[in-house]
């Protein structure tokens, strides 16, 4: 019997075609918890942390439990008691409107917790370099950027110590996660990856990561394979990236994250009608 395996990009519920959308943020926090492993004990992580009663949210908040310890890893060298970060994902970046937001935010996260502002910083990460952001940061506020390793720009002049992170110039070896957070993925970048989580036993809390990683890759196999239909291009659309993937357990991890989606959908859809039925009877 003929293998469905080649069937499985077309198919396959992580398909942009779907009408999904790659969910990059709670993915970012899966990462950055990875990125800081060897500090897990002395940080908390509160992803989209409401701020008020009204829509304002922060992306994450990492909290360092104890104030003595010094985070060495690249991306939280400048951590402080409290660290706000905002994450854009590959298609957006971050605007000079989104830095006073959050600059806003931050404001609003010190009033209401009663800390010292000097226990606080701001981290941004996009996927680009912020040349305008950049710009407006010297010429306007007057402000320094400086580069401090690979990706990492940190901004001097203001009270709160800020940096920008550039996702894709991390450094590949110190910032797998981050760095592959991305659209564009190879297969070396994806067995890379598989390998890792296989390595440290992390599946089971990934499933965000793996989920949008695993989408992302279908969608650079499907844009590919529609160029090589369609033009003269050298790439040949290879089966065995599916292969490699289905082995590695990203389609059942797709699969999971749509069950649980949808599930939530019915069983919300069904309360609905229940609710409406009983209601009915009421008047009756």
């Amino acid at each position: 019997m003929k293998s469905n395996k080649n069937n499985k990009l077309q198919n396959n519920p992580c398909n942009e075609d779907s009408g999904s959308q790659i969910p990059w943020h709670p993915a970012f926090v899966e990462a950055l918890q990875l990125e800081l492993e060897a500090y897990k004990d002395v940080l908390e992580f509160h992803p989209e942390l409401q701020l008020t009663t009204d829509p304002l949210r922060i992306d994450c908040v990492v909290i360092k439990k104890l104030k003595e310890v010094k985070i060495e890893k690249n991306i939280g060298a400048i951590f402080r008691t409290w660290n706000i970060l905002e994450y854009k994902s590959p298609d957006d970046y971050v605007s000079v409107s989104d830095f006073y937001k959050v600059y806003g935010y931050a404001c609003i996260y010190i009033t209401l917790n009663e800390i010292p502002i000097t226990d606080l910083t701001i981290t941004f990460v996009e996927s680009r370099y912020p040349r305008e952001l950049i710009k407006h940061l010297e010429k306007v506020r007057g402000y320094t950027v400086a580069k401090t390793s690979a990706g990492v720009y940190t901004v001097k002049g203001d009270i709160l110590p800020i940096q920008i992170i550039d996702s894709r110039k991390l450094s590949a070896e110190e910032n797998v996660w981050l760095k592959n957070l991305r659209k564009n993925l190879k297969r070396s970048d994806v067995e890379l990856i598989s390998m890792k989580i296989t390595q440290q036993g992390k599946a089971a809390r990934i499933a965000a990561y793996a989920y949008a990683i695993a989408q992302a890759y279908f969608n650079t196999l499907n844009t590919m394979k529609e160029k090589n239909m369609t033009s003269k291009t050298t790439f040949e659309y290879d089966p065995k990236h599916l292969q490699m993937l289905e082995e590695g357990g990203w389609f059942a991890k797709c699969e999971e994250r749509e069950r649980e989606k949808w599930s939530g959908v019915v069983a919300e859809k069904d309360a609905e009608i229940a609710r409406l039925r009983a209601q009915l009877e009421n008047k009756q």
